[in-house]
């Protein structure tokens, strides 16, 4: 048996998988944010190492007895800073957190080769801005830093007492020659940091360390292994088996993502794609991320006075385009294509007749035409997509499904276990790390479920909306 770890936002999951790749047992427990000022987005991280051990002691002690190995995945970006002794100084600063905007701009006029080195847009949600602001808010914080961890590679260092991480995740820093698979001297240097503040680099597949004695005691497990693992978008692609140039992926997760696995390194930063390394060796990957996706679901859900099963089953019985109302569902900013972390969301054009069920709708549509935009951005990089397997809470919904294959105009392939997400990739490369199989008879497709194909007629129907979708971001902006 293998477990895998996904250290998310709103939670951690663990996972027990069979040799066969079959869920064994899983279990979660909850996470929340902290966001303390405007554009901040903070969590404590023993809050994660607390979740990791209550979600691993939820599942069936016999089945636990029974792991061989652990991979961890997790939330990208975190800048979670430690001292001379290993402990966070700080509340570590997540992926949506936006306050670093200035610090971008100025980290490309200090190493003008950024977007040539890292193939990305210095953008807040990545690591080395957060600490160009650490360093520049909080000089005595940043004066007793000796580490810079991602968030699951926190975790690692309370399961095993080794610092170390994926390059998957570690892409995600803007401290990675992402090309060459390996720290940048010159981007470490850009934010007045070197090699000895990281961690040391493995693939995804590698092992890093073993679980301590005294946390496989209380886990009923024996010291078993920890492989590297990777980032949380890489390891759900590995669990669904997108590893093949041209595989794609659609994740409905707190954020939404589109993924496609690329055989070389295709990076276009200026519309804000991210071009990171896989978490399999030799393998990359491109992105369009979108700040805020299910999210925005439990947002309205709660705003309505509902949950998010009421929500949905009201969104379907109006039907798509059942009012004129346009959701923006910029609620943390967004990344791909705008990369623009102060606009905020919006509903527009509401009137006397609208109610919960077409605000539904409209949140529906709205991230919709978001992850259409971010698609743009990718076939203009050269990408080419017909087809995307779906992972994430947000796989639930066929209405949604519906939604998202006519707007984004690609088939939509909904995988039996796709719902389980990131933990599932991170117990599968556990186990290519601890036995050795091949990746390609570790990492298969699972069971289709059901395919959404577009529709041409709510295409045609939704065309008009997203044109003003289109519109409506440079008319609300300034604001």
């Amino acid at each position: 048996m293998f477990l895998g770890i996904d250290v998310g936002t709103s939670g951690v999951k663990a996972v027990i998988i069979a040799p066969s790749g079959a869920v064994l047992a899983q279990a979660s427990a909850p996470l929340t944010v902290l966001r303390p000022a405007p554009l901040w987005s903070e969590q404590d991280p023993d809050d994660w190492v607390r979740a990791t051990e209550a979600a691993v002691l939820a599942l069936d002690p016999a089945v636990r007895a029974a792991v061989l190995g652990i991979g961890l995945a997790g939330q990208m970006h975190g800048a979670t800073l430690l001292g001379a002794d290993d402990r966070p100084l700080r509340p570590a600063i997540l992926w949506n957190d936006g306050r670093s905007f200035a610090e971008c701009a100025e980290l490309e006029l200090i190493e003008p080769r950024t977007r040539t080195i890292t193939g990305n847009l210095a953008m807040p949600g990545f690591t080395a801005p957060k600490l160009a602001w650490v360093r520049r808010h909080e000089p005595d914080v940043f004066a007793q830093v000796r580490s810079v961890l991602l968030p699951k590679d926190y975790v690692r260092l309370c399961l095993t007492g080794e610092k170390a991480s994926d390059m998957a995740d570690s892409a995600g820093t803007l401290w990675l020659d992402v090309a060459a698979r390996d720290w940048s001297e010159a981007m470490l240097a850009a934010t007045g940091l070197t090699r000895d503040h990281m961690p040391r680099l493995f693939e995804g597949t590698a092992i890093t360390g073993a679980l301590s004695a005294a946390r496989a005691a209380r886990w009923g497990m024996g010291r078993v292994p920890v492989a590297a693992g990777g980032g949380d978008n890489a390891a759900g692609a590995v669990g669904v088996g997108v590893i093949a140039d041209g595989d794609a992926l659609l994740s409905l997760g707190t954020s939404g993502v589109i993924f496609v696995t690329t055989a070389r390194f295709q990076p276009n930063p200026a519309r804000a794609v991210h071009a990171f390394c896989h978490a399999l060796p030799g393998l990359w990957h491109q992105m369009s991320v979108h700040l805020s996706a299910a999210s925005c679901l439990d947002w309205a859900a709660r705003l309505t006075g509902n949950d998010v099963p009421t929500l949905l089953a009201l969104a379907e019985q109006a039907g798509a385009d059942c009012g004129p109302e346009l959701f923006l569902p910029y609620l943390s900013g967004e990344r791909t294509p705008h990369n623009d972390p102060a606009v905020r969301g919006a509903f527009l054009r509401i009137d006397n007749d609208t109610d919960a069920a077409r605000l539904a709708s409209a949140v529906l549509e709205g991230i919709a035409f978001a992850h259409a935009d971010g698609l743009d951005a990718l076939r203009e990089a050269g990408t080419v997509i017909k087809a995307m397997s779906v992972i994430g809470g947000g796989a639930r919904s066929q209405h949604w499904g519906k939604i998202l294959a006519s707007v984004l105009g690609v088939q939509l392939n909904y995988l039996e276990g796709g719902e389980v997400g990131p933990a599932l990739g991170a117990a599968k490369l556990a186990q290519i790390a601890i036995t050795g199989a091949d990746t390609a008879d570790v990492c298969t497709r699972p069971a289709l479920r059901h395919s959404i194909e577009p529709d041409p007629v709510l295409t045609e129907r939704l065309a008009p909306k997203r044109a003003a979708f289109r519109a409506a971001y440079g008319a609300v902006r300034p604001l």
